[in-house]
Formats: structure tokens, sequence, C-alpha cells
């Protein structure tokens, strides 16, 4: 058999071809997403979504755009039977609102109102969707952010800023109002995070790393998930101890370490953001890295059943997994619990111990005085005599 023939009786499966091309992608999109995003996204997405790449795009943004995308092409097939079109027309923008975002009283009486429900079961059954009831307005706005930014950069003219489509997202937000959630129920203040370091305290590699994990997390001034899953040991400059107490000559030296983040979710791509690292969080942090014969590259990595450290950076994802998991063996609620905690934690904390809020905010890296300010508020109310006086 001739080698033509052979080439035309095996077809290359476009599949598979797809989640090779994504592996260029591996250090920004997460490993255990690459044939699920594979199946859902076209050959033009992914040859789309490594072009962002090229170009210098942050990791976080093209993360959002490819789940963004592989959630939009899914929801199109499904409601229209058609790949999603390049450009939208404004019917199909009308649709996707109306799909997510409806009026919980209205679909109680009229089971036809919002998602149809084999759309919403397709979703369900592929993982893509886990929300009971209208999706959060912001997500809704967010989806069609990253819709609009791919549509642009396809050199396509999308009708995003059509005033049917504003109309009908601002009349849709008032139809299916939603309570405003944190992203932690509870904050990760100073007693639930010993709880949670009394469940790392032993010598195991996973024990030294989550330790590690969120010593620093916290103590650098609560960093995000993707701020921590994205550090290198490169980032870290060794710095001379200083002293436990600065106005005491007298006081224990302490370890004390810089942190280069480089760009943030609140910075430009010219800011160098740093925060300082002193004592016990070093300490852990340097003990992880020495057993675990970490020199270069990713800070904080897999380490699968057989202790085996894999050469890749942990996800975002993982490092809310982490948490999560150690609260629940700390016996406390993973459900009241997240990543997101650690910074609110953090100010909270900071706020309690009595911390000036302009030097947490220099930890915190918070931009917003009135974002940080609310967790000085709280713990005011809390430890003040206003809320007293009948007690």
């Amino acid at each position: 058999m001739t080698r033509k023939a052979i080439t035309q009786s095996v077809p290359a499966d476009p599949v598979h071809r797809r989640a090779e091309e994504l592996d260029a992608l591996d250090a920004i999109l997460p490993f255990d997403r690459r044939d699920q995003l594979a199946r859902l996204l076209t050959d033009d997405d992914v040859a789309t979504l490594k072009h962002l790449a090229n170009q210098g795009m942050g990791d976080n943004t093209l993360r959002a755009l490819a789940s963004d995308l592989g959630y939009l092409e899914t929801w199109c097939r499904l409601s229209t039977g058609a790949p999603l079109p390049w450009p939208a027309p404004e019917s199909l923008l009308l649709k996707f609102v109306a799909h997510h975002l409806w009026d919980p009283a209205a679909r109680a009486e009229d089971s036809s109102h919002g998602m149809p429900a084999l759309v919403e079961n397709s979703l369900r059954a592929q993982g893509l969707l886990r929300v009971d009831g209208p999706h959060a307005p912001d997500t809704v706005r967010r989806r069609l952010t990253s819709w609009s930014i791919l549509t642009r950069w396809r050199g396509l003219t999308g009708a995003f800023s059509a005033p049917s489509l504003k109309t009908v997202l601002r009349l849709a937000v008032r139809a299916a109002p939603r309570q405003r959630r944190r992203k932690s129920k509870k904050a990760v203040t100073g007693d639930v995070l010993a709880k949670l370091l009394a469940t790392c305290a032993g010598d195991r590699l996973v024990d030294r790393r989550d330790r590690a994990l969120l010593l620093l997390a916290f103590a650098s001034g609560g960093r995000r998930r993707s701020e921590v899953a994205g550090l290198r040991v490169e980032d870290l400059v060794d710095d001379g101890p200083v002293r436990a107490d600065p106005a005491d000559a007298n006081s224990p030296p302490l370890p004390c370490l810089t942190i280069h983040l480089g760009r943030t979710k609140t910075t430009t791509a010219d800011d160098d953001e740093q925060v300082v690292l002193i004592g016990r969080s070093v300490i852990a942090l340097k003990q992880w890295l020495a057993q675990a014969r970490i020199e270069t590259g990713p800070l904080f990595r897999r380490i699968d059943q057989w202790g085996n450290i894999d050469r890749r950076a942990l996800t975002p994802q993982s490092v809310n997994f982490i948490l999560k998991a150690r609260v629940k063996q700390a016996g406390l609620d993973p459900e009241a619990f997240s990543a997101h905690g650690l910074r609110s934690g953090y100010l909270t904390e900071a706020a309690n111990r009595g911390v000036p809020l302009p030097e947490a905010m220099q930890q915190s890296l918070h931009r917003s005085v009135t974002q940080a300010a609310s967790y000085y508020n709280n713990a005011e109310r809390k430890n003040g005599r206003a809320a007293r006086l009948a007690i």
C-alpha cells in the first residue's frame, strides 16, 4: 500500500489535532481542560487563541477568553444547531441574554421562559453549567465582552453596541435580580489560618507545599489565586534579616525576602509590584523548595499520589482546591471558604490588629480605598462601642 493510500485510509482526528495544537498553550490553559476545549472549539478558534498568545495577551485574560469561547460555541450549537457565526447577528446576542437572564417568577408559570430544558441539561452534562436559576449579570456581561473582543480580533464588527442589546440587558438584569455574593462567604482570618496550618504540619511534600502556599498567600497581603499559581523562583529576592520589632535593636532577627509580582489584575504591563515576606512564611517557603529540590521555574507544583512533583505550575483552580481541602480537614465548611478568603481575611486581620489602612494596602496592593476600607469598617463596628449600647 502506498503512503498516499495509508494517509487516506487513516484520516487525522480533528479533535486530536486541536488538542496537540493546544499543547502549545500548556503554560496558560489548564492541562485537564485541553481535551475538553479541543472538543468544544473549532480550528479557527484554536488558531485565534494561539494568535492572541503570540501577541502577548495576559495569561489570565487568555484563559478567560478560552473558557468563555468554549461555552459560547457549545451553547450556540445546542441552541441553533450550528457553530458560532462570526460576526454574530444581533438576534443571536439577544437570544444569549434571554437564555441566561430570566425572571424566576415567569419561569414558574411558563417553562419555556429562559433557557430551554434541552440546552440546559446538555450544558450541565458537559460540566459547563453549574448555577441554578438565571446567571449572574456580571457573568453574562463578561461573556459578551469576551465575544466582542474575539470578534474584533478576527477583524470583524459585531452588534454588541446595538441599542436593542443594551436595552434587553438592562431590563433582564432588573427582571432577574441577584443578591451580590462575596467571592468567599467567610474570611480566612488569623484564627482560621492557624487551623488550616495545623492540618499540614507534617513532613510530607504535600504538607510542606500547602503550608508554604497558605502562609505566602496570606502574609503577602492576601494574594489572588492566579498570582500565587503564577509565582516562580526567579520572582524571589533574598533580603537581609530584619528585627521582629523594628523599634527594639535587641529583638530577634527574622528572615526576609521580596516577591516581584510583575503585572497583576490592577496594574499595567509596565508595573512591577513587590511585596515583602517576613518570618515563618519565609521559613516555610524555603523548607518546601529545599525538600522539593526546586531551584528554578514554578514555585508551587502539582504532586501526584506517588509523591512525584510535576514540572508545571499549579493552576489557579488548584490553589482553590487546596484551600478547600485543608478547610475540610480542619473540620470547617468548604462551601463557606474559597481562595479569595485569604485576601479578605488579610485585611480583616489587619483591621483587628490595628494596622493602619494605608500600611495594609501597601501589602495587599488594593487600588480601591473604598473596597479595602469596607473590611476595616466591619471590624470597627464589631470592636467599637456603638454596637454595644444595649448590652
